[in-house]
């Protein structure tokens, strides 16, 4: 692999169109729902865990460290705080989902060419915040 997605905006986002962000986007998608049919949770999802090849021209999710099945939930919680999943931070189980937040954090990115949350310490304020914005999430939890 050539370099990760964070690397790949921060050289290229100016002259990518929004074409081109879109097919980022669905790459990684497709690489997830790859994931999540073997009923498998990431966990870890970032732009530093996402590779770009330029053999393939694709970009491929990596770093599988923490993968695990859904059956089997994990006691701790990893990853790059602004990519976690709000209810992931304040205690609930990692799910489908939460890796769903995590693409929603990378499709910031991607459109934005900004890192979610750059203009926050990636500490315990951000946490504060955080859990703010997941009381107000759970009162409208479908």
């Amino acid at each position: 692999m050539n370099t990760d997605l964070r690397n790949f905006l921060q050289q290229n986002h100016s002259q990518l169109t929004w074409k081109e962000r879109i097919q980022i986007t669905a790459n990684i998608m497709k690489s997830l729902f790859r994931i999540h049919t073997e009923n498998v949770i990431h966990r870890d999802l970032h732009s530093g865990n996402i590779l770009y090849s330029q053999l393939s021209q694709k970009f491929l999710i990596s770093d599988l460290g923490f993968c695990g099945p859904v059956n089997k939930p994990s006691n701790s919680v990893y990853g790059n705080l602004p990519y976690i999943a709000p209810e992931v931070i304040a205690g609930s189980q990692t799910t489908f989902a939460s890796d769903i937040y995590s693409i929603a954090m990378l499709m910031w990115e991607i459109l934005s060419g900004q890192p979610p949350f750059m203009n926050y310490k990636h500490d315990y304020y951000l946490y504060q915040w955080y859990e703010t914005k997941n009381c107000v999430r759970n009162s409208f939890r479908i």
